[in-house]
C-alpha cells in the first residue's frame, strides 16, 4: 500500500512548484573517498510492528555489507499495530505507521514505539555486540494513543514520543540506566483522528531533536483535499542549565509553522552545522527549511521529483553531504542538495537488484552507505538494499523475512 493513493496525489499536486533538476551528478562524487567521510555503522535496527513487537538487529560488516545470518530479534514487551489506509479501509502496510523514526538511538540506548499497547520500550545496546539488545526497565505507558515515532536526546537524557491516534500529540520523559522515568502530559495535536488512525494524511509524521538538541520538532501531515495544511511544531528545551533541583525538560507548549509551498511534511533530518532542516513532502518531493530563533520554519528551496508516488523518508549521507529520499511506490532513491533541495543527477534505479521490491520506506546512512528498507507487500519479502552513496550504485540486496519482518515492519536506526 502506497503512502498516498493516486487520487490523493492528484489533489496534492496543486501545491507543488517545479524546481530545476541538475543534469549531472555532483562533482564531490569524484573527489571524496569512503575513508575521508567517516566510519561504517555496526548494525541497523528495524521494528517488526507485529502483535508481539520486536526489534530486529542486523550486523554490518567492515566493508559496509549486511550479515542477516547473524541478526537477532528482541521482544520489546509491547504490541505492534498498523494504521488504516483511509482510501481502502484496509490495514496499512507497507508504511504501517505513516511515520519516520519508529525507532531511535541515543548513545548506547535504543527506543522503540509499541503502537498497539500505547507504550515505548528502552533497550541497551551491548558494547561488544551491537546485535545484543537488553530491555531496560519496563515499557513506559504514554498518555495518548497509537505512538508511531520516537526521538531521544543523549545530551539531556530525554525521550519523546509522537502519537497519532484519537489522543494525538507529543509526550516526553527522562531516562537513565534504570529505564524510562515519569512520562509528562500530552502536548496535544488537534487531528480528530481515530485509533488506529486513518491515514496517511492528517497524521503525525516524525518527532526529532535539532542538531544541538535544544529543540524538539514534530512534522504533522495536512490534508489538502479538505484545505488542511500540514505544519512543523517546535518545542524548546528549558532548564538546560540543570541543577539538583531543576532538570532539563521539553517545554509544554511551542510554535507551529507551515512553510510556503509545503503541505504534507513527512521525514526530516537536521542539516549538520546549521539550523536548517531537510524535509520530505509527499505532495512533491523534498525541501530545505530554515528555522529561526523562535522555531518557525521558512522554505529555502524545494525539488519536485518527477514520477513519484509519494516521497516520505530521508537520510543524509555523511560521505556526500547530500540527502537521499525514498518512495514507497517507486523502487529507487533520489539524491538531493542540502543547500536548495535540487535534484542531484538521475534517480538511482534499484529494480535490477531488488527482485521486485514495490518501493522503499525507512532508510539510514553511515560511512559511504545508505541502507533502505522495503517491507514488501505481503507477496514480496521484507528486504534491505545497500547503496554506495559515493558511486550511486546498489551493492547488496538481502531478505530479512527470516528475522520476522513483514509488510508491517517500520522504522530504521543505525548504530555507529
Amino acid at each position: 500500500m502506497h503512502c498516498y493513493s493516486k487520487v490523493s496525489l492528484l489533489a496534492l499536486a496543486s501545491v507543488a512548484s517545479v524546481a530545476s533538476a541538475r543534469p549531472s551528478a555532483p562533482t564531490h562524487l569524484d573527489t571524496r573517498s569512503s575513508t575521508e567521510a567517516c566510519a561504517n555503522g555496526k548494525a541497523i535496527y528495524i521494528t517488526s510492528n507485529t502483535a508481539q513487537n520486536a526489534v530486529v538487529a542486523v550486523p554490518i560488516a567492515q566493508n559496509g555489507s549486511l550479515v542477516p545470518s547473524q541478526g537477532s530479534s528482541t521482544s520489546t514487551g509491547g504490541t505492534g499495530a498498523s494504521g488504516i489506509t483511509a482510501a481502502s479501509g484496509d490495514a496499512a502496510g507497507p508504511d504501517s505507521l505513516f511515520s519516520q523514526s519508529a525507532i531511535a538511538i541515543a548513545g548506547n540506548y535504543l527506543f522503540a514505539v509499541n503502537p498497539g499497547s500505547n507504550t515505548v520500550t528502552m533497550l541497551a545496546i551491548d558494547a561488544q555486540d551491537a546485535t545484543k539488545l537488553t530491555v531496560v526497565g519496563t515499557p513506559a505507558t504514554l498518555p495518548g494513543e497509537f505512538p508511531n515515532t520516537v526521538a531521544a536526546s543523549d545530551k539531556y537524557k530525554i525521550v519523546c514520543v509522537g502519537l497519532t491516534g484519537a489522543k494525538a500529540g507529543v509526550s516526553c520523559a527522562p531516562y537513565s540506566s534504570s529505564g524510562i522515568g515519569a512520562v509528562d502530559a500530552l502536548r496535544p495535536f488537534a487531528l480528530n483522528q481515530t485509533t488506529p488512525p486513518g491515514g496517511p494524511l492528517n497524521t503525525v509524521s516524525q518527532v526529532f531533536f535539532s542538531g544541538d538538541q535544544m529543540t524538539l520538532f514534530a512534522t504533522v501531515k495536512g490534508d489538502p483535499t479538505v484545505n488542511n495544511t500540514g505544519y512543523l511544531a517546535a518545542f524548546p528545551m528549558q532548564n538546560t542549565r540543570s541543577s539538583c533541583h531543576v532538570a532539563p525538560s521539553v517545554a509544554a507548549s511551542g510554535v507551529t509553522s507551515s512553510p510556503s509551498g509545503t503541505a504534507v511534511l513527512f521525514g526530516t533530518e537536521p542539516i549538520k552545522g546549521s539550523s536548517d532542516l531537510f524535509v520530505t513532502d509527499a505532495s512533491f518531493g523534498g525541501a530545505v527549511l530554515s528555522v529561526d530563533s523562535t522555531g518557525k520554519a521558512a522554505t529555502v528551496g524545494k525539488g519536485v521529483i518527477a514520477g513519484q508516488a509519494a516521497t516520505c523518508w530521508v537520510a543524509i549521507s555523511p560521505a556526500t553531504n547530500t540527502a537521499f529520499v525514498a518512495d514507497v511506490g517507486v523502487d529507487r532513491l533520489v539524491e538531493m542538495s542540502l543547500a536548495d533541495g535540487s535534484i542531484q543527477g538521475t534517480p538511482i534505479d534499484l529494480t535490477a537488484i531488488s527482485a521486485g521490491d514495490p518501493g522503499l520506506t525507512d532508510l539510514r546512512a553511515a560511512g559511504s552507505f545508505v541502507y533502505a528498507l522495503s517491507p514488501g507487500n505481503g507477496t514480496t519479502d521484507a528486504s534491505v538494499v545497500v547503496v554506495n552513496a559515493l558511486t550511486r550504485s546498489a551493492v547488496q540486496h538481502v531478505s530479512v523475512a527470516g528475522l520476522g519482518l513483514s509488510k508491517s515492519a517500520q522504522g530504521m536506526a543505525i548504530f555507529v
